[in-house]
């Protein structure tokens, strides 16, 4: 693949970059600490504040209380300019109370 790319195509150093280049490897790196430098990285450390969890959860819970009642109210709306008029619904209420209270019309009919 490299010996595909054209020369332009390719990285050429200029003679600024080999002389930056020759420069910073002539410097060596120093093996002095700054002053105080870990007292001062103590102290930023010590100066961050940690995440409050309480204070991040009761963010988001009131960042989703909107659309929860966004939806409660459209569930609502929803329901009530709804058509009643269909006779299942009564049906229905019927046929459960007498499911439920069928073992007990026996009960009535005992001696007890």
């Amino acid at each position: 693949m490299r010996n595909r790319l054209k020369k332009s195509e390719a990285f050429v150093k200029t003679g600024l970059q080999n002389t930056i280049i020759a420069a910073a490897k002539k410097a060596a790196p120093s093996d002095r600490v700054p002053f105080a430098f870990e007292k001062r990285v103590m102290a930023r450390i010590r100066g961050l504040s940690g995440v409050d969890v309480w204070a991040v959860w009761s963010r988001l819970l009131w960042r989703a209380a909107g659309p929860c009642v966004a939806i409660m109210l459209a569930v609502s709306l929803w329901a009530a300019f709804s058509n009643h008029q269909n006779p299942a619904l009564n049906t229905l209420s019927e046929d459960l109370e007498s499911s439920v209270l069928a073992p007990f019309a026996s009960l009535r009919d005992s001696p007890w």
